[in-house]
Formats: C-alpha cells, structure tokens, sequence
C-alpha cells in the first residue's frame, strides 16, 4: 500500500518516468503507447496527481554497442524508436551539442512523477469511485475468493498484480518473475532535464540516469539492474559510483562545478523491480472455479506501461465475465 515502505514494493522508489524500451510491434510497445495519454493529461491538467512535464535526453556511447544494457535499450537508444510519433518534440541532438564518444543522442518531452504524491493519489481516485481496502496475507491466490474477503460475499473475479510474489503464491508459482535491484541516490539537487545514457564504465549491472521529480519530490540519481539479487541495503561504493557518473554528466546538478561533495542527499534506497522472463503478463485463466486475471512482471516499465496494461486488463475481465455488472 502506499506509505509503506519494503524491499519487494518497488513503486515508492522509482524515479518515475516515460522512457519505453519495448520492442516495436510487441504488446508491450502497444501498452506503452496507450500509457502516454493518460500520463500526458495527467501532468497537464492534474497538479494534484503529482506528474510534470521534463525534457528528456537519450545519450548512446559507441563503446555500449552490443553490451547486455544497450542490447536491454536497444528500442530507447533507437535515433529512429517507435515512441518518435507518440511523445511531442522528438528530434535529434546535433553533433556538436554530443560530449566525446557519444555517438548520437534523441531529446523528446517525457514526464517524471513524484511517487509520494501520485500513489496515495491513485488510493484516493479508487476510494472516490466506491472501491474497499483490506489488508490480508494470502498463501494461495483461491484464498482472495474465499468466504467473507468480500464484503457482498461472492466473488467474480481475482486480478493478480502481486509483482514479485507471483513467484511465490501458491496456484500462481511462476518461476519466471526474478527481482531486478535498483539502486538509487534522492538529492534536493536540481537536474535542468532528465537523462540516460547507454551504459556505464562500471559494469552491466549498473546504470546511469537522472529525473528530477514533480512538485518539490527531489532528484533520482541512479542506478543499477542487478538480476536476481534480493539485496535490500544500499552498497555505499555503489552509491558513490552513482553520485560521481551523475555529476559528470550533469555537472549542474552542483552549479557547474565541484564533485559530489556538493550533492545535497536527502537518502538512499533500494527496490526490487518485478522482471518477468517473457514480459509482462497480462493473461485471464481459471483457478478453483473462479475467474483470475493476472497483470504482474514489467519489470522496471511499470509507471510507463501502466495505464497500457490496465486497459489491456479490463478487456480480458469483461470477456471473463460476459457483460456482468460487478460492484469492486
């Protein structure tokens, strides 16, 4: 639930943003496209949600060609990605605004979202339209149908977001969700636009990306990609390795001048990323009688897909239920 805070509920810690790696033609891809609206209006007519506009700059080093991160990339490095035609102002950088050994870099309106306000957000939109909350420790997923869960008695139907503990519940047991552990620094330093770039000198487990969030939520400094590592402390050599690629790549995070001696750290944090071998998935099937529609493992594109994969979801439940009105 929003306000918590554990090593398995990754959404407090990430940046968020709109930067689709999805693979053109793939329904992921689709999801992702379908997210952009919703964010888009969201940041232009809804202060309360949290969610602001910020220019974005992709940067692609020749030395990242054909490493496990840019591979990961491959569609967001893209100087020509599908996502060109859905966010506003995609261009290409010029050759001389390109730092050495970056072979070219995309610049496009994105947007950043202060998780701190946009979660409760999201629970105050749900209770507004009528929805219950009830928090209970379920072992197998027949138990969220079971006698009294409801408060009308019968259930309909079960969506399954439980991210990582897909992997774990029981009449789900899918092997394939595994934690991506992303590391991150929080600064009440200003980054002027957001930015990635394809790789780092550091590693394949780590990453290097910045956004500053809405509504005075402070700056992420990131980061890392570290499959299959359940490791909820944050490595202090890791986060100095953060801080110093930040500042080199944007060195008015400290005024232009000076190391990360001029970071002002509000803290660290670590989050597990729900990865799926395979994609998310988002699939409708039955267990024990009772119709299940599942909606867990995007990974690190969470935020972005969102709204993607919620659309995608309402279809696959009102074909399991035929037309039925339900109360939530």
């Amino acid at each position: 639930m929003p306000g918590d805070y554990d090593i398995e509920y990754a959404s407090p810690w990430a940046g968020a943003n709109y930067m689709p790696v999805s693979v053109r033609g793939t329904a992921a891809s689709e999801w992702d496209k379908n997210t952009w609206a919703p964010l888009e209006d969201l940041a232009a007519n809804h202060p309360e949600a949290g969610i602001h506009f910020q220019e974005c700059q992709i940067h692609t080093r020749t030395k990242d060609a054909g490493t496990a991160t840019a591979d990961w990339f491959a569609e967001l490095l893209s100087p020509s990605p599908w996502f060109k035609d859905t966010v506003p102002n995609f261009r290409l950088l010029a050759k001389e605004q390109l730092a050495e050994g970056v072979n070219h870099a995309t610049s496009f309106t994105s947007v950043c979202i202060n998780t701190a306000i946009y979660l409760p957000w999201l629970v105050s939109q749900c209770l507004k339209a009528g929805v219950s909350f009830k928090r209970a420790v379920f072992k197998h997923i027949s138990e969220a149908s079971a006698p009294g869960v409801h408060p009308n008695g019968i259930v309909d139907l079960v969506i399954n977001s439980t991210g990582l503990g897909a992997s774990k519940l029981g009449g789900v047991m899918d092997k394939s969700v595994i934690p991506a552990r992303g590391q991150i620094v929080l600064v009440r330093n200003i980054s002027p636009k957001m930015l990635d770039i394809s790789g780092t000198d550091d590693g394949d487990g780590e990453a290097c990306y910045i956004m500053t969030r809405a509504a005075g939520g402070g700056t992420i400094l990131g980061g890392s990609y570290q499959k299959g590592s359940w490791e909820s402390q944050p490595d202090p050599n890791l986060a100095v390795r953060i801080m110093k690629r930040a500042v080199k790549i944007c060195p008015e995070l400290v005024g232009g001048e000076g190391g990360i001696e001029k970071l002002d750290v509000i803290r660290h944090g670590v989050g597990l990323r729900p990865v799926r071998e395979g994609g998310t998935r988002v699939q409708k099937e039955v267990i024990d009688g009772v119709w299940v529609v599942h909606n867990y493992g995007a990974g690190g594109a969470g935020y972005q897909s969102s709204y993607g994969c919620a659309m995608a979801a309402v279809k696959l439940i009102e074909e399991a239920l035929g037309g039925r009105e339900t109360k939530l």
